[in-house]
C-alpha cells in the first residue's frame, strides 16, 4: 500500500477504471464521502469555535497568567483547522469524481503536497501538545521559575520554532530523504515505509517521543496537584475554589492523555511496524491485484489520528467550562448535606442493617 505509480498505466491491471486504483476505489472495501466530508465539517467548526473563545479569554481583563497556555490552544485550534481545510477537500474531490489519482495527477505532485501537508499538520499538534504538557507542569512544580521566565512573547517564539521544525522535516522527501507514496484504497497520499524508510521511522520516534513527554509531564503536573490538595488539607474540600480547580484540572489532563494515546499510537505503531518489515505487509503491491480486508488497518489508523484534530478543542476548551459546571454542581450538592444530615443518614443506616440482620 505503499508505492505510487509514476503514472496511470503503472497504476496495475486492466479493471472497471483502467487501473488498480481505480477498481480498488470502487469496489465494497472502498468507504463512503460522508466519513472525510463529516470529518471535515466537525473539525472546522470546531476548532473555529475554540479559537473565538481563545480570542475572547486573551483580552480579557486578568489573563494575563494565562496567555500562554491560551496562545498554545490558539496556535493548535488553527493548526488543526488548517489541517482539515488542505487535505480533506482533495479526499472528497478524489471520491466525488470516480476518477482514479494517477489520472487526476499524473506529475506525483499534488501526493507531495498531501503527503507534506498530513507530515506538518499531524507533527505539529503532538509538538505543541507536549509545549502545552511542559508549560503547565512549569506552571505547577515551578511557579517562581515560570512567573519570572515565562511570557507570551516566549510562547510565541516557541510556537514559531515548533511550526519551523515541523516545516523543515516534512520538506525532506523533497530533498531525496524518504518519500510521499498514494495509500490504500488510492484517496490519500502519506510518508512510504517501503524499503524501511528512515524518514518514515523518524516520524514514528518523533511522535512516540511527543506522546511521551506530553504523558510524562501531564503525570508529573496531576503528581503535584494531589500533592498540593493534600498538603492544603480543609481547604482542598470540594466545595472550595481550589477543589475545584484541581478537580477540573486532573481530569482535564487525563482526558488528554487517553485521546492523544487512543488516537495517535495505532498510526505510529503501524507505521514502525511497517518500516521494520521493510515496507512488507499485507497491502503491499495493491495497486498491482486485489487488496485484502487487512488493508483497511492503515487507513483506520490514519482517520484515528484525524479525529485527533477533532477531538483537540473539545478536550483542551470547550468541555472544560463544561467541566466546570459540573464539577461546581457537584461540590454544591455536597455542601448541602451538614455534619448533622449526615449523622443522620449514618445513623439511619446503622438502624436499617440491624434490621436486616434480625431479620435474617
Amino acid at each position: 500500500w505503499q508505492q505510487r505509480p509514476p503514472n496511470a498505466s503503472a497504476a496495475g491491471g486492466p479493471g472497471p477504471r483502467g487501473n488498480g486504483t481505480g477498481r480498488a476505489a470502487e469496489r465494497g472495501s472502498a468507504v463512503s464521502v460522508a466519513i472525510p466530508l463529516t470529518m471535515m465539517l466537525t473539525g472546522v467548526v470546531g476548532n473555529a469555535m475554540a479559537m473565538l473563545l481563545v480570542s475572547r479569554s486573551y483580552r480579557a481583563k486578568g489573563s494575563r497568567r494565562k496567555r500562554s497556555f491560551l496562545l498554545c490552544i490558539g496556535s493548535l485550534a488553527l493548526t488543526d483547522m488548517l489541517g482539515q481545510l488542505l487535505t480533506s477537500p482533495i479526499v472528497i474531490s478524489v471520491y466525488l469524481s470516480g476518477r482514479p489519482w494517477a489520472a487526476m495527477d499524473p506529475s506525483g505532485r499534488l501526493c507531495d503536497f498531501f503527503g507534506f501537508s498530513m507530515t506538518v499538520f499531524g507533527l505539529c499538534p503532538l509538538l505543541i501538545a507536549s509545549a502545552m504538557a511542559v508549560e503547565r507542569a512549569l506552571a505547577i512544580r515551578a511557579p517562581h521559575w515560570y512567573a519570572s521566565h515565562m511570557s507570551p512573547r516566549a510562547t510565541e517564539r516557541g510556537l514559531a520554532a515548533i511550526w519551523a521544525a515541523g516545516v523543515a522535516f516534512a520538506l525532506l522527501p523533497l530533498a531525496g530523504l524518504g518519500r510521499y507514496a498514494l495509500q490504500w484504497p488510492g484517496t490519500w497520499c502519506f510518508i512510504s515505509t517501503a524499503g524501511g524508510s528512515a524518514f518514515a521511522a523518524a516520524f514514528a520516534a518523533l511522535g512516540l517521543l511527543s506522546l511521551v513527554v506530553t504523558g510524562a509531564c501531564n503525570l508529573a503536573t496531576i503528581e503535584a496537584l494531589v500533592s498540593r490538595c493534600r498538603a492544603k488539607g480543609g481547604a482542598a474540600q470540594p466545595g472550595s475554589r481550589w477543589g475545584r480547580i484541581a478537580t477540573e484540572t486532573l481530569l482535564q489532563l487525563l482526558g488528554i492523555m487517553c485521546v492523544l494515546s487512543a488516537c495517535w499510537t495505532p498510526l505510529l505503531v503501524t507505521m514502525l511496524r511497517m518500516v521494520s518489515e521493510h515496507g512488507a505487509g499485507p497491502c503491499r503491491g495493491w495497486q498491482r491485484w486485489e487488496p485484502r480486508r487487512e488493508c483497511n488497518l492503515p487507513l483506520t489508523a490514519v482517520r484515528l489520528a484525524s479525529l485527533n484534530q477533532i477531538l483537540d478543542p473539545w478536550v483542551y476548551l470547550l468541555l472544560r467550562r463544561i467541566l466546570l459546571r459540573k464539577c461546581r454542581q457537584a461540590a454544591s450538592a455536597v455542601s448541602h448535606c451538614s455534619n448533622a444530615e449526615c449523622r443522620d443518614r449514618d445513623r439511619a443506616l446503622t438502624l436499617s442493617e440491624e434490621i436486616r440482620r434480625t431479620a435474617a
